[in-house]
């Protein structure tokens, strides 16, 4: 493991702030996409096709980066190639394909209720960002209602669709009503929705702000950010990885620059991963 670039107690704002500002300019390039699974949407330049995988890599995010592309190559290869083309128009024989899909806790249960959530949604609307819009929401803060109804759409609990829902499949979709960190869909709405001059993150959808984003907290940016003093410590010493942790370390990322919070990203998961604290 590489020398810790601070020794403990040494923080200070600045020192703190030039350290994120200049690891966020080194990892938000494109050199990054290769091994990290933002590279499967990147191999679309369709918007729904960018959605679809983008959501499914995102969701299948969890375990070592090499086995998460091999599987979301997977899906690419089982849809033909043209996720979206797929989704819209596949056959009930077209499943069958399906049966032995796995990854992790993710088997052949969910990856149908997926398509089948996907093909109903894509029906009736243009873009996937649809889901993530409250109907008469007030302008919030966060993502948090966006978060919320797109778990109860998806879930169908909000009335948009009449789909048989299997309960197994709740676990790939979290939301903060549970205090969950949402660190997979918080990923996947940084891609969609951060402007990235740098053409890592996609900035493909309009309606929701970048400085509503949260960041993705997962326990490489919880145990850095706890180091740097940005976020609190339980007793037991470990940092916390709860939808309200994950609020708390984007609003102290805020004071650093208000409209692009979760910038930040790069340089937690970055130093994190990197060993470089």
């Amino acid at each position: 493991m590489k020398q810790s670039i601070f020794a403990p107690g040494t923080f200070a704002v600045a020192d703190i702030r030039e350290l994120l500002d200049r690891k966020a300019c080194q990892y938000n390039q494109p050199s990054f996409i290769d091994r990290d699974p933002i590279s499967i949407p990147h191999r679309f330049t369709r918007l729904q096709d960018i959605e679809i995988m983008g959501f499914w890599a995102a969701v299948l995010a969890w375990g070592q980066r090499p086995v998460i592309l091999k599987k979301a190559n997977e899906l690419i290869s089982l849809m033909e190639g043209v996720p979206y083309d797929f989704v819209r128009y596949h056959e009930d024989s077209d499943l069958r394909r399906f049966l032995n899909f796995k990854h992790r806790t993710f088997n052949a249960t969910d990856a149908l209720y997926f398509l089948h959530f996907l093909k109903q949604y894509y029906l009736k609307h243009d873009s996937l960002e649809d889901a993530f819009l409250p109907v008469g929401e007030a302008d919030s803060r966060t993502v948090e209602p966006h978060l919320r109804i797109f778990h109860d759409r998806f879930c169908g609990q909000s009335g948009d669709h009449e789909l048989f829902f299997p309960e197994r499949t709740r676990k790939h979709i979290a939301t903060p009503a549970r205090n969950s960190g949402c660190k997979r869909l918080n990923m996947f709405l940084r891609w969609m929705v951060r402007k990235d001059d740098a053409g890592v993150d996609f900035g493909l959808w309009q309606r929701i702000r970048p400085d509503q984003l949260v960041i993705p907290i997962d326990v490489h940016v919880g145990r850095v950010a706890a180091k740097l003093g940005l976020l609190a410590i339980r007793k037991d010493e470990s940092p916390k990885t709860d939808w309200k942790a994950a609020v708390a370390l984007t609003n102290v990322l805020r004071d650093f620059d208000p409209t692009d919070p979760v910038r930040y990203d790069f340089a937690l998961f970055g130093l994190g991963v990197e060993g470089e604290m």
